[in-house]
């Protein structure tokens, strides 16, 4: 990729902000907030990992010190477990330790569940302070660093507890991407494909068209381009049109109402989220072909471009009355009926609360056999 930075205007009536997509910006992360107007003496809070504090760590915050930030690490523990209130305590503490005041703000330095963390703990100190993210995963530069949803798991649901709370900037360094393992990689394209089935048709015959078996640590760099600017362009326009996920911006979600009760029920961080959305989308594609929503020939090529990126195809052994229970208490259920973005044709979903009982038994009883 050239080192021009690319970016992408989320153009919200109460908090605007701009996704920067650029080779080498996050050793320029200092510079970057200084021209978004954060006034060098501020206090930051880092938020992060340990695979990611000892890779970037060091350089990441003379960065913020070199432009006057005065700058804090706090490092916790990877995985989906660690995404509940406890963390958020503990980030929390950090903030009454750095006495971070109004002005001041986090940073979130990782992969999508320290993104979750860091904008709800932003959220919900002192009422609400700025929070940067800086996505260092695919999935996270691709979905969950953009449109504000923060949060944290609850034993009964994922994501259940959380806030809307918007970004001051997000900026996505393509360079992390050559750590990335590649389970990571892979689990991030799901959130890629999703944004076919819902609405871009050309990304999904990207995809298809690439060499089979593909070889994603070797991918492209003018792909990887294309990939990560139409995917976050995707995401920043539904946000432009729905913030607060009153319509259309479920359609995101596609996917998602199967693949987070596969998390819960085999436990947080058994699956990575987009091995979970991978299967989820399968077996809601089953679902819209039981309903005569769309057809077997698109079911096909969905599941076969999931095979081609090697995540997995096979829904895991689930008690189905317990899926189903878990389905009601999904934070998308609306007056009591689950909603499920349904699939009519690749590049094009449907939002249905008219989901009964019987189909999704129909359908669990099938992907299961």
């Amino acid at each position: 990729m050239t080192r021009e930075s690319h970016p992408i205007q989320v153009a919200l009536k109460r908090h605007p902000y701009e996704v920067i997509i650029g080779d080498g910006s996050l050793d320029a992360i200092g510079e970057k907030l200084l021209k978004t107007g954060v006034h060098n003496g501020v206090k930051i809070l880092v938020v992060t990992n340990p695979d990611v504090a000892e890779l970037y760590g060091d350089n990441f915050l003379k960065s913020l010190k070199a432009a006057g930030f005065e700058a804090y690490l706090q490092v916790l523990e990877a995985g989906e477990a660690q995404k509940n209130t406890k963390s958020i305590a503990l980030i929390h503490d950090a903030a009454y330790a750095a006495k971070l005041e109004r002005n001041s703000l986090m940073i979130a330095l990782g992969g999508g569940v320290i993104g979750d963390m860091t904008g709800f703990a932003a959220a919900t100190w002192l009422r609400g302070i700025d929070v940067v993210q800086i996505p260092t995963t695919l999935l996270a530069m691709v979905d969950a660093s953009i449109g504000g949803k923060t949060g944290v798991n609850h034993p009964g649901g994922k994501n259940l507890i959380g806030a809307f709370h918007q970004p001051k900037l997000v900026l996505i360094d393509p360079n992390t991407l050559k750590t990335l393992p590649e389970r990571e990689f892979r689990a991030g394209m799901a959130e890629v494909i999703k944004y076919g089935v819902i609405g871009d048709l050309k990304i999904f015959e990207l995809l298809e068209s690439l060499t089979s078996p593909i070889d994603l640590t070797h991918l492209d760099s003018q792909i990887l381009k294309e990939i990560l600017i139409r995917s976050a362009s995707a995401k920043a326009h539904i946000v432009m049109l729905d913030e607060h996920e009153a319509g259309l911006r479920a359609v995101l979600n596609y996917g998602h109402t199967f693949g987070h009760a596969i998390e819960t029920l085999c436990g947080y961080g058994t699956w990575l989220h987009g091995e979970a959305v991978a299967i989820g989308m399968i077996a809601v594609g089953e679902l819209a072909q039981q309903r005569n929503n769309w057809s077997k020939e698109d079911a096909k090529r969905q599941k076969a471009l999931i095979r081609k990126i090697g995540l997995p195809t096979i829904w895991p052994e689930l008690n189905p009355n317990d899926v189903f229970r878990t389905l009601q208490g999904d934070k998308k259920v609306k007056d009591g009926k689950i909603r499920f973005i349904i699939p009519k044709r690749i590049g094009m979903v449907e939002i249905c609360n008219e989901i009964t009982k019987k189909d999704i038994m129909n359908c669990l009883e099938f992907i299961s056999s």
